[in-house]
């Protein structure tokens, strides 16, 4: 498929081929590009299609892995309850049994009440800086402040934070800076759902710091797909959504091409 590197296009042709496996997936600027408004976000409509397509297939799980809230990635992804969905780098867990995402203790919720306060002091203080809730925390949003107000936020943010609360987990995203009270990250997520749908082999595409967790977790096997520019210890890499929708789609065709062929792989139960 035009676009793709052949070293890609090699990988997904024997992906496509194994019994069971998982195709996981960030949201924000690999399904759909970054927006300045998170609500307006949208995925690609070929990879929208694409994903579709894949979570219909005998032996294929599908997942959305986001720093998102669950209920902001339900809202902008559109996606079947077949689908899979991990929010909150994590935190949060929407599987094929309905259940509480995220219980957090009296402690938690008391810590949790207190970075809000700091954050959201620090926002108020800030133009065009806001403070975005998360079940476990809170992410502080400085995509429409100037670069001195970005940096300053965040300079700010984490000498109130380290001041006021111990112990808390930390993320840097692209101009965001993500505060919880739990401990998890997307790798931990992506060995979650290696283990829940009993894949063979996992395919996972990203493009922000905290996917690198995601990407360590990966077996040789597997396939790493990075979406855009920056370090990563991902194999593979693409120029942005559009070419992770081309990526999904190419494997949506394989997969189907095997069925139609009457060689599509056996899964064993």
């Amino acid at each position: 498929m035009a676009g793709l590197p052949e070293p890609l296009l090699d990988a997904l042709r024997g992906f496509a081929a194994v019994p069971r496996v998982l195709v996981a997936l960030d949201f924000d600027g690999t399904l759909a590009p970054v927006v300045d408004d998170p609500a307006r976000a949208r995925p690609v409509p070929e990879a929208q299609d694409a994903v579709l397509r894949l979570a219909g297939l005998p032996g294929v799980r599908v997942a959305l892995v986001s720093g998102r809230s669950l209920s902001s990635l339900v809202e902008v992804a559109g996606v079947p309850d077949d689908v899979l969905l991990v929010g909150s780098h994590g935190i949060e867990l929407r599987l094929d049994e309905p259940g509480d995402p995220v219980a957090l203790d009296a402690a938690e919720l008391a810590r949790v009440e207190a970075l809000r306060a700091v954050l959201e002091g620090v926002a108020d203080g800030i133009d065009r800086v806001w403070v975005e809730p998360k079940p476990a925390g809170f992410a502080l949003h400085t995509r429409l402040a100037s670069e001195e107000d970005s940096r300053r936020a965040h300079l700010v943010a984490m000498e109130q934070t380290r001041a006021e609360l111990e112990g808390l987990t930390v993320r840097r995203g692209k101009n965001v800076l993500e505060f919880a009270v739990r401990s998890t990250t997307k790798g931990e997520a992506l060995e979650h759902l290696r283990r829940y749908t009993r894949a063979d082999r996992v395919l996972y595409a990203g493009d922000d710091v905290t996917d690198e967790d995601a990407f360590a977790a990966l077996l040789p096997d597997d396939i790493g797909i990075k979406s855009g520019p920056g370090e990563t210890v991902a194999p593979y890499r693409v120029d942005g959504p559009e070419e992770v929708a081309h990526a999904i789609a190419r494997l949506a065709e394989l997969r189907s091409g095997a069925r139609r062929a009457g060689t599509a792989p056996r899964m064993e139960s």
